[in-house]
């Protein structure tokens, strides 16, 4: 397969380098185009008010593009101004660090594979509940037998498949969990503290209620020691709401004046 990978830890980030390997030894074409820097949690924004730059790397035989942009922009730049046709495939991970529930709205992982969808490719998000992962050979090789066996031309228009991989090492995974996203939301806080000059920052941190997540959600099942794999889609549309603001319309009480 013709196959874009990307990521949001950045092109030396040890997750893309270990899914450009597999996927090359498994005699794929792979095209990286990734953030030049770290791009976590930057959802699905665009660089509109400054221009993008691109620069090779090619070292210890892997070789890619790093943009000097988001997620997105990799994904927008690689299939209008560097591939020479559309990709079959594109790849965002593997991440350090879990998305799974609310964090998929977060995600530059999640976020490139989503603009890889609506631009009609197949697309899939890869992370690990893991921050510091030191080997991820063997999640690689897993997802490269999966993009192998999985037929992409069931996946529906403007879905993703969105993966992620428990922090044991795989030996110990328990199994696969098709399952949905938690919607249980964080416990938002925020550390203060003060710099050299004792005027205050402050640095974002949270938690995950796991006393409210639903047992049989992502989540739940990563916690566990399973793989989760979760479609993805993006009609954000409330339809069941639709007929009320109908109503409401009609009623005559929202005339404009």
């Amino acid at each position: 397969m013709d196959i874009l990978l990307t990521n949001d830890d950045g092109i030396h980030a040890i997750g893309v380098k270990s899914l450009y390997s597999e996927l090359k030894n498994s005699g794929h074409n792979v095209f990286v185009v990734a953030p030049l820097t770290e791009q976590s949690a930057v959802g699905h924004s665009l660089t509109i008010f400054s221009p993008i730059t691109a620069r090779e790397i090619s070292e210890d035989g892997f070789s890619g593009i790093a943009l000097s942009g988001t997620p997105v922009d990799c994904i927008k730049w690689a299939m209008n101004s560097y591939l020479e046709k559309r990709p079959e495939l594109v790849v965002s991970g593997i991440n350090s660090g879990a998305n799974v529930g609310i964090d998929v709205l977060y995600s530059g992982t999640v976020s490139a594979a989503t603009e890889g969808a609506l631009a009609g490719i197949a697309s899939m998000a890869v992370s690990i509940d893991n921050f510091n992962p030191r080997d991820l050979g063997k999640q690689a090789g897993w997802v490269t037998r999966f993009i192998e066996e999985f037929s992409w031309s069931s996946l529906p228009e403007r879905n993703i498949l969105n993966i992620n991989f428990p922090a044991c090492k795989m030996e110990l995974i328990k199994g696969i969990k098709v399952c949905a996203q938690t919607n249980v939301v964080y416990n938002d806080y925020y550390h203060s503290r003060k710099d050299p000059r004792g005027r205050p920052y402050y640095w974002l941190g949270g938690d995950i209620p796991m006393d409210r997540v639903d047992p049989e959600t992502d989540r739940a099942f990563l916690s566990r020691g399973y793989i989760t794999l979760t479609p993805l889609r993006f009609e954000l549309t409330n339809l069941g709401l639709m007929s009320e603001l109908q109503g409401l319309v009609k009623s005559g009480n929202l005339k404009i004046k």
